[in-house]
């Protein structure tokens, strides 16, 4: 069964990571590059917003036994498959998983450009995803 306080506690907290990197959305390279402590607070929250959307998305797929994913960016691609996100949301956040894989696994390569795209141009992107599981919990 769809545990949708669960859900709804996940997406209460990408509600807050978003709202907490509001004041960094128009944070330029130069200043990013040049501050550790705002690096850390940003790459982190980003990190955690992207989990949390794999942690909600792989709760759906076990409820509604769909086929298992063979990867974290692979888990968006049965929520397309099965019509629950557009093409274009998909791939952003199978983008947003590797970027995520970067952040984890090969910190040194972390694009700072990437990182201040992501913050001017893709926030929003995580308000399309909770909009998309919301749809499935009132359709419950």
């Amino acid at each position: 069964m769809l545990d949708k306080n669960l859900i709804l506690r996940k997406i209460t907290e990408l509600e807050e990571y978003k709202s907490q990197l509001e004041e960094y959305k128009n944070i330029t390279v130069t200043h990013y590059q040049n501050d550790w402590k705002t690096q850390r607070i940003i790459e982190r929250t980003l990190q955690l917003m992207i989990e949390v959307c794999v942690d909600i998305s792989h709760h759906i797929l076990a409820d509604r036994k769909w086929r298992i994913p063979t990867s974290y960016s692979d888990t968006f691609s049965v929520l397309f498959e099965q019509g629950l996100v557009e093409k274009k949301l998909c791939e952003t956040l199978q983008d947003m998983v590797k970027f995520r894989n970067i952040l984890v696994h090969d910190y040194e390569k972390v694009d700072p450009e990437i990182v201040t795209g992501l913050l001017k141009n893709n926030l929003n992107d995580f308000l399309l995803f909770r909009d998309a599981i919301l749809k499935i919990i009132q359709s419950e």
